[in-house]
């Protein structure tokens, strides 16, 4: 005897060719996920609609992979079909939007070799401008929106497993540590700025250490502003981390930044991530810029407005 059934979860793969979209079906095949890849959606009641085999568990979770070669492509449509869909059958679908900066994208189709698909006769970049402008509803549109730039293969896996995984109802939350002088975080959805507190770097003893030292903290704890903003932080996770899960948000990224990323942010991302593992939470780790060489160009541009390449040719610190 066979049955139709309809997937407990429906997910839209899409973005920019070549930000991934790929590794993200095969991470979710891996994941016990149905994928499908560049399937018109004027099947996809037809698909749904397949009877279960015999002896077959429960439906899987469906992905289903869609770009600009998909047959009759056309971004604003296939959000209303897709509205519409989600109406008559009483069951949602998530959009998932891959993105990837312009130098990012050309870095990889020269590595690779290809041809832009929608440039074969063209210069890559030229595609690229042409299928951003296309995607951009579903860009607008999309539940999950993940920028690839500074990933590779692996990193993006993790991501999707973090997001997609077993477990995956309560939001997945990440915790890390950065410098400005290197750029916001591209998926940090939270940012708070460390760079008032009292800068370690100035001490010589210190400048070699890290956030993870215990030198470090305790010097970090002197600042009188330190205790209180950092306690009322974390309080404020705490209050908003449960709403974001009672809303669906599946993944959280919390950010902390100082000018270098190597000592403010270090610390206060440790502690924070310490503090919400003790109120039940299960942050994941991570200190973006902990291993760059400190410069007293950028600290010193940070603290007396001077433009960092006039004070000093590199660009990290703290």
């Amino acid at each position: 005897m066979t049955r139709a059934a309809s997937p407990t979860r429906i997910l839209l793969v899409t973005g920019l060719s070549g930000a991934g979209k790929s590794t993200v079906l095969k991470t979710l095949e891996d994941l016990g996920w149905e994928a499908v890849d560049n399937l018109p959606l004027s099947l996809l009641n037809r698909l749904l609609a397949t009877p279960l085999p015999a002896g077959a568990d429960e439906p899987r979770s469906l992905a289903l992979g869609l770009d600009s070669r998909t047959r009759g492509f056309d971004a604003e449509k296939i959000v209303g079909e897709i509205k519409r869909f989600a109406r008559e059958r009483h069951q949602a679908i998530e959009t998932l939007y891959l993105d990837c900066q312009t130098h990012e994208l050309l870095r990889r189709y020269s590595e690779t070799r290809r041809r832009h698909p929608l440039a074969p006769d063209r210069p890559a970049t030229d595609g690229i401008a042409e299928e951003r402008e296309m995607m951009a509803p579903l860009k607008r549109w999309a539940d999950h929106v993940i920028d690839t730039t500074d990933s590779d293969a692996n990193g993006l896996r993790q991501q999707i497993r973090h997001r997609f995984g077993a477990g995956a109802d309560a939001p997945t939350l990440g915790i890390q540590s950065f410098g400005f002088a290197r750029g916001l975080p591209r998926n940090a959805d939270l940012v708070f700025d460390m760079r008032f507190l009292r800068n370690p770097h100035w001490e010589p003893a210190l400048r070699d250490l890290t956030g993870l030292d215990q030198a470090v903290r305790d010097h970090i704890a002197t600042d009188p502003a330190y205790e209180d903003a950092v306690s009322r932080i974390e309080d404020l996770l705490l209050v908003l981390l449960p709403r974001y899960r009672a809303e669906g948000k599946a993944y959280v990224s919390v950010a902390f930044g100082c000018t270098g990323g190597r000592h403010r942010s270090v610390h206060v991302a440790h502690r924070v991530a310490a503090r919400l593992r003790a109120a039940g939470f299960s942050p994941t780790l991570e200190h973006r810029d902990l291993a760059t060489p400190p410069r007293d160009g950028i600290e010193r541009s940070a603290e007396t407005g001077l433009d960092a390449t006039k004070a000093d040719d590199g660009f990290q610190g703290d």
